[in-house]
Order: C-alpha cells, then structure tokens, then sequence
C-alpha cells in the first residue's frame, strides 16, 4: 500500500519533533549531571574529566556522525525496493564495519592516552581516559542499531536510547563519583570514577537497542526471499557507507575540533604564562563545566525551532521553484533569528544570575566564569545561525561547503586562541573570543555560499529587527530585575526577570508584526498557535513578512 505524500511528510516531522525533544532533556539532563558533580570533583576535577571527555568526543562523532545517518539510507532505500532480506544482509556488513571502529576507536584511545595527556598538559586526566575508552566500542555498537531502526522510519529507539544514556550517566556517575569521594580517593581518581559512570550509561542504552532489536525483528513479516538480488558484498556496503557517510562525518569533527582547539590552547597556554598543572584545570573545568554547559543548551533549543523547514526546502528545490526556495531560505534564517538573538542577548546579560541560580553552592567558579558566559552569550546567535545556514547548504547537496566554512573558522580560532591566552591580560577570557571568531567567519562564508545557490535579499532587516526588539525587552526586564533584586532572593528575582523578559519580547514581536502567519506554520504545532494568536487579536493580515 503507497503511503500519502502527507502521512510521510506528517510522519517525518513528527521523527524530527521527537528527535528534538529528546535532545533538549539529554542536554537538560547533562546539565543537571554537572551541578552536583562540580561539588564532587571541584573545578579541578571537572577539568580532568573535561579533558578525557573531550578526547572521547572526537571519536565518538565518528560513529554517531555520518554513519547512522549513511545507514539508515541505504536500509531505507532498499526497504522502498521491497527487499528485506538484502536489508538484513546489508545491516550485518555494516554493523562488521561500526565493531571495527570501536574496537580501533577505543584501543587508541586506550594506547595513546599517555601522548594525549602530555599534548594537553594534564598528565592527571590519563585515568579518566582510560576509564572512558570503552564507551567508544559501545557507542559504534549503538549507533549501528540507531541507524538500523531509523532506516525504518523508527525514531522512537534513538530517542529513547539517548534519554537512558543521559540518565544511566547521571545516576551510574554520581553514585561512583560519590563512592570514591568516601573512600578517601584523589581528585583525578574521583573523576575517573566518575568517567566509569558514563561507560555503564552507554552500555544500559546499548543494551535497550539490542532488547529492541529482537523484538523489532519478531514483529516484522517474515521473508524467505534468497536469491541474487538478496546478496550483499561487504566491500560494496562499506563503500556506500564511506560515500555518505564521511561528508558528515567530516563537518561534525570540524566542530569538535575548535572543541579540542579550546581544551589544548587553555591547559597549555595557561601554564606558558605560569599556571601550574592544578590551577589550569580548574580554570579549564569552571569554563567548560559552569560556561559551556549552559552556553551549549540554548542552540539546542533554537536549532530545533527550523528543522521542519529543512525537508520543505528541498522539495522545492526538486520541483524547481526558485521563489518557494527563496521564501523558504528566509522564513529560516528569520526564525533562527527571531529565537536566536534574544536568546544571545540574554545570556550575555544575566550570565552571572544565571550561573548563581544553577550553581548556587560555588560562588568563586560562578564568579570566574559569568564572564566567559557573557562573551559566549554573543556567540549563541552565530551557533544558531550555523546550523541554519548548515542546513540550507545539505538541501542543496552542497555537503563539503559546509566543511570549509568549518575549517577556515577553525584555523581563526586556533590563531586567535594561542594569541589571547597567552597573554596575561586576557587569559582564558581568550577562549570564548576565540569562539566568537570561529563562529563569525564560519556564518559569513556559509552566507556567501548560500547566496551563490540561492539568491536571498534584505538579510539586514531580518537580523535587525529581532536585535531592536531584544534590546527593548532585555532591557526593560533587567531593570525590573535589578528593582526585584533589592527585595527578594537574586533567585526568584532571575527567574521572574527572565519570564518577563521572553513575555515582552513576544509581546513586542506580535504587536509590531515580526512574525508572518507563515512563520508560524513553519513551526511544530503552529496551527494551534496561530490559532491562539488570531483569538487574543494580534494577528496581523499580511501576505509576506518585512520585505
């Protein structure tokens, strides 16, 4: 039976929504993880554990980057040829491909923790490392099955999986973290504990795909086709693989990479201008631990606002409606905006109340990184606004633009980066600066791409007026807050300024017609929200926004 080009279109959005949400509770979790491990481990600890993680990251976006993905489209592509006996085959090719990676991913990770300790000056974070490698086996493991049940359309696993591996971290980590803390254990012991606990995690996830799968296999029609067209030649397969797989793969790790770029400027830097070993972690785990962690949960929240958009574009482009792509380019880069920049504005001004509402127990790190999170407060509009240029860029199948712009940010930021820490002015303060730099150069050029494919005119109307309605609401609600400060808690205070401050700018963005009846469309459940606009009246009739 032929599934209606809505059902389909219904069905993939409802993945994408999915997806979404559970992104946003595995970052709400992570965050959530840290507040109480900060108590543990101390800044110093975190630092450690930072650093181990942030070498187990670049491996693990190899298996959870562009695999998956390339997975689950050649099972789909083989399911629309009706051939589920080739789709087995196919899958158990693949899956030969992902244990060698994880078994080459955490052997080296394993092996080269000593050289990885001394490239980044934290002798102290090899344990942890050690106690991490074997997540790398398993999350290739994993992510094998996630492509295997999203090439059948089945988001739900992935969703689910990711959620039990947050979970199974927080609780799997704490409980060692705390254990070894009684036992009387040294910082970096602790924190390799606590490493521990991220590997249980990811084998309970592990463990949930693999029940899945069985059961999944049980409720599918049985197919005893074997003939010619059923085999499947596992050079073939990881050719296939390689191809669509290794453009993703690459961008992905380009973003990791300024992540990398940030852990071994700081520790290393920071002790060329007389930081001990000790001191540069600290400051290397109040950054990362307090200022990343929130820094990275707001694009989460803003990418997900423009997803729905992605496959919309790319049916225009295959119909050839240059117009609809244009309106469609727009409508996406004016979301990111509307969502994005009131976002960076905020953190950027309330970093510190922020910080002391999540962290209330460490006023000295809270103090050390408020700043950090203020200068990475400007840099969430750019993120956002990567990943929608990012995506306008794969609609078109323009898949290693996006790579370059990457990489020229990232040669920007490794410059920048060495300059300012090393100076003693400027210090670590260096490293979101350097972050602004990255992300700027790698927004403007995907502009510039992007422009070639799609020619999209009044960018400066769509970016400035999202700014002055920001500014108008930012700026109302911390004076309310600074009022509120004086005769409450600095906690009720931050989180009735910052309610007043998204409720004014959504007032101000109705009243003087920032968002189009389209814009709202474009968003998850926007029918009931336009609805909702059309009954309190603040509906403006337009047939196209700021032209």
């Amino acid at each position: 039976m032929r599934i209606s080009a809505k059902t389909e279109k219904k069905t993939f959005l409802s993945g994408v929504l999915l997806l979404s949400v559970s992104t946003i509770l595995v970052k709400i979790v992570g965050l959530i993880y840290k507040i109480p491990m900060l108590s543990f481990l101390g800044a110093e600890g975190m630092g450690y554990f930072n650093s181990a993680y942030e070498i187990y990251a670049l491996f693990c976006v190899i298996a959870t980057a562009g695999l998956p993905v390339a997975l689950s489209v050649l099972i789909s592509a083989e399911l629309a040829k009706g051939n589920r006996a080739r789709v087995v085959r196919l899958f158990r090719a693949a899956l030969l491909a992902f244990v060698g990676i994880g078994v080459v991913g955490t052997a080296i990770m394993a092996v080269l923790s000593p050289f990885f300790c001394k490239m980044i000056q934290s002798e102290n974070a090899r344990l942890c490392m050690l106690s991490i490698s074997p997540t790398v086996f398993l999350i290739c493991i994993s992510s094998a099955l996630r492509g295997f049940f999203q090439g059948y359309g089945s988001m739900l696993q992935t969703a689910v999986s990711q959620l039990i591996e947050a979970v199974g971290k927080l609780g799997f980590g704490l409980f060692l973290a705390q254990a070894a803390l009684r036992a009387g254990r040294e910082t970096h012991e602790v924190a390799a504990a606590a490493g521990v606990g991220l590997t249980l995690g990811t084998l309970a996830s592990l463990l949930y795909l693999l029940i899945e799968k069985v059961r999944f296999r049980a409720d599918l029609p049985q197919n005893t086709e074997k003939n010619a067209e059923s085999t499947v030649k596992m050079r073939s397969v990881w050719s296939s693989l390689a191809k669509l797989a290794v453009p993703i793969t690459l961008g992905a790790s380009a973003v990791n990479l300024t992540k990398l770029i940030d852990m071994t400027m700081i520790l290393r830097r920071l002790q060329s201008i007389g930081y001990s070993e000790g001191l540069a972690n600290q400051a290397y785990g109040s950054y990362t631990t307090l200022a990343l962690s929130v820094y990275g949960l707001l694009p989460t929240l803003v990418n997900s606002i423009a997803l729905p958009l992605v496959p919309l574009l790319s049916a225009a482009i295959a119909s050839g409606n240059r117009e609809r792509q244009r309106d469609l380019v727009r409508t996406s880069y004016r979301l990111t905006a509307m969502f994005a920049v009131p976002s960076a504005l905020g953190m950027a001004v309330y970093a510190r109340p922020i910080l002391s509402l999540l962290f209330a127990r460490e006023a000295d790190a809270v103090a050390f990184a408020a700043p950090l999170l203020s200068m990475l407060g400007v840099s969430v509009f750019l993120s956002c606004m990567i990943t929608a240029t990012n995506s306008v860029l794969h609609a078109y199948r323009s898949v290693n633009r996006p790579i370059v712009s990457l990489l020229a940010g990232s040669l920007v930021k490794v410059i920048v980066a060495y300059l300012l820490i090393g100076n003693p002015r400027v210090g670590i303060l260096g490293a979101p600066i350097s972050s602004l730099a990255c992300n700027a150069v790698v927004v403007l050029l995907n502009l510039v791409f992007a422009e070639r494919l799609c020619s999209v005119s009044s960018l400066w109307e769509t970016f400035c007026r999202p700014l002055a309605l920001s500014i108008a609401s930012v700026g109302i609600s911390y004076g309310g807050y600074r009022m509120l400060a004086r005769h409450t808690s600095g906690s009720l205070a931050t989180v009735a300024a910052l309610g007043m401050a998204v409720v004014l700018f959504f007032l101000f963005s109705f009243v003087f017609g920032a968002f189009s009846e389209e814009d709202l469309l474009s968003l998850p459940m926007g029918e009931k929200l336009l609805y909702i606009m059309k009954k309190i009246r603040f509906r403006r009739k337009r047939k196209e926004a700021w032209k």
